[in-house]
């Protein structure tokens, strides 16, 4: 059963981030936000579907109307949104596309010519070789590899072939033949080549607005960033806990303790495919259900012996989020990682990892752990510390992309950007597909979702003051 204590905080906290009522009808549409019209849209579809009914016309015309709004505001210059433009100009343009798929593996194409390169030209190889124009061919051939210029290398390698047959043994000048015919350097030279077309620079420009090139050094250090930041929130939930522990051990006169980066066993029944296999923040009590159980003291830091012999019930389940949208993304996995730990058989307890050691969880409480709304308000708080907004954004970030990016968006759109007359009507086979492709059940799905995570979400501030005021004595 939920501790009393614990009970009346998590039903006092503020919950900051909750979503307001969706409105029932959509405003007018050239003076509204599309993206809210769509939410709008989108959620009387599921709801009628729901009901076994079918979406009226009206639905389905707010629906494709609010999505040619989303698109011609996407397309703006110069406040539209750069990915989708980008998006477009690939969908449009055969050599932006043949240079956005040549991307997609050119850091392994790199590795797999310059590996063959070093096989070649390593300068511990040319040790052994005499100095000479060999010698000083392949250290031309190894500064081009480094250098990224596939142009000059296949232009060096071509020149060794043609030295005359004796310069070279036989092993290398096989090598350097196979260098030459390799498919990935063709894709480099391809790509190289492909990168001064004005349309490719046009997107890779694009690209570029939306934040640092992957595998770059600004990328590097902006997910440095991310994940301390990360690490500052989990930080203060951890801290928070704690604190919280302490005064529900008082409350129940029975050991609380706070576990975090709590790792799910492999012995654990059942599939951990897309689950959430490690928790950020687990509030966990002294469980008095199983051989083992020992006195401690509050806050679960008696004799070590005593804390490793015992097992433990999870209360509370936190992960630690920087942003609303992390949260959003993240709720399939947890609600998988929940159905994961509810496999537990509850006569077994179970060793999980955390960085407090290892902790010894009770299979009777994991059992106990549900998805339906009530069990995840008593059992799960997404913390996060982020401002917020004023007016809520309604259609989620993942559900906006993949509407934006369906096929016959990027036909509509593309027709746009080329000047030519575009009919909303178009947009029907997006329509269909929100309403019979699995694939689109997320979006289909979306604002329950973002609504189920926003009730869950609470910032630091509002569950401290929700614990002080539940552990207040009474008057």
């Amino acid at each position: 059963m939920t501790p009393s204590l614990l009970h009346q905080t998590l039903r006092a906290v503020a919950r900051r981030y909750r979503l307001p009522e969706l409105p029932g009808a959509a405003p007018d549409l050239p003076e509204s936000d599309p993206a809210t019209a769509l939410a709008i849209a989108i959620e009387q579809t599921r709801a009628c579907l729901a009901r076994g009914d079918a979406p009226d016309e009206a639905t389905r015309r707010l629906f494709i109307e609010a999505l040619a709004h989303l698109i011609r505001y996407a397309l703006r210059e110069p406040n539209g949104d750069p990915v989708f433009q980008a998006m477009v100009l690939r969908h449009r343009t055969p050599r932006v596309r043949e240079h956005a798929a040549l991307g997609t593996h050119a850091s392994r194409d790199r590795r797999a010519v310059r590996t063959a390169v070093d096989a070649l030209a390593h300068p511990g190889k040319r040790r052994s070789l005499a100095p000479g124009p060999v010698n000083d061919a392949l250290a031309q051939l190894h500064a081009a590899a480094a250098a990224a210029s596939w142009a000059a290398l296949s232009d060096c390698a071509g020149r060794m072939l043609a030295m005359p047959g004796a310069t070279l043994d036989a092993p290398l000048r096989q090598g350097l033949a196979q260098l030459l015919d390799d498919p990935a350097l063709a894709r480099l030279m391809r790509l190289d080549a492909l990168a001064s077309d004005p349309l490719v620079r046009r997107y890779q420009a694009l690209w570029d607005r939306q934040g640092p090139r992957p595998g770059s050094t600004e990328a590097a250090e902006q997910g440095a960033q991310s994940r301390r930041r990360g690490d500052a929130v989990e930080a203060m939930a951890a801290t928070t806990l704690d604190a919280w522990a302490r005064l529900l051990a008082q409350d129940e006169g029975k050991p609380f303790r706070v576990a975090t980066s709590l790792r799910v066993p492999s012995s654990m029944p059942g599939d951990p495919e897309r689950a959430k296999t490690e928790w950020d923040v687990a509030l966990l009590r002294r469980s008095g259900d199983v051989d083992g159980d020992a006195d401690g003291d509050a806050d679960g830091d008696a004799d070590g012996d005593a804390v490793a012999a015992a097992a433990w019930d999870v209360c509370l389940l936190v992960e630690a989020k920087a942003s609303v949208d992390a949260a959003t993304t993240d709720l399939p996995r947890l609600l998988r990682g929940l159905r994961l730990l509810a496999n537990a058989d509850a006569d077994t307890v179970y060793p999980f990892d955390c960085r407090q050691g290892v902790v010894r969880l009770h299979g009777a409480s994991l059992s106990a752990l549900k998805t339906d709304d009530a069990g995840l308000a008593a059992t799960v708080l997404y913390f996060c510390d982020a401002p917020a907004e004023a007016s809520p954004r309604l259609l989620g970030a993942a559900s906006r992309m993949q509407l934006l990016s369906a096929p016959a968006s990027l036909d509509f759109a593309s027709r746009l950007a080329d000047g030519q007359a575009a009919q909303p009507q178009e947009l029907e086979p997006v329509w269909l597909q929100l309403m019979e492709s699995p694939r689109w059940s997320a979006v289909l799905n979306q604002y329950p979702m973002l609504r189920q995570v926003r009730e869950l979400m609470v910032h630091p501030d509002d569950l401290r003051d929700a614990i002080d005021i539940a552990s207040r004595p009474a008057a």
